[in-house]
């Protein structure tokens, strides 16, 4: 690939990152103890929950909240509020 083509890949992957954002909206990453404090002040939080794998280096949380996504990574499971609605997903990818 010459050094016009890396930078067309550059700004291409640039460009399909932005796209992701804006297609998710703004996400904000927070420690878990702040996303469980975030979780336990909704009245029925659905959260997302993708598991540790070979590849990551922890547990995926995702919950909405006023309008915001709110995302963290813990190396243990959340005890997450029992009035939380919970789904599995295989993984979560956050752009970025």
């Amino acid at each position: 690939m010459t050094n016009g083509g890396a930078g067309a890949a550059a700004a291409a992957a640039a460009a399909a990152i932005a796209n992701a954002i804006k297609a998710s909206g703004a996400i904000v990453n927070v420690k878990p103890n702040d996303f469980l404090a975030i979780a336990e002040r909704a009245d029925k939080p659905l959260i997302v929950i993708a598991p540790k794998t070979f590849w990551s280096s922890g547990y995926k949380y995702l919950t909405s909240y006023k309008g915001l996504i709110f995302y963290t990574k813990s190396a243990d499971h959340l005890m997450l509020p029992g009035h939380a609605e919970i789904i599995a997903a295989q993984k979560i990818w956050i752009p970025g």
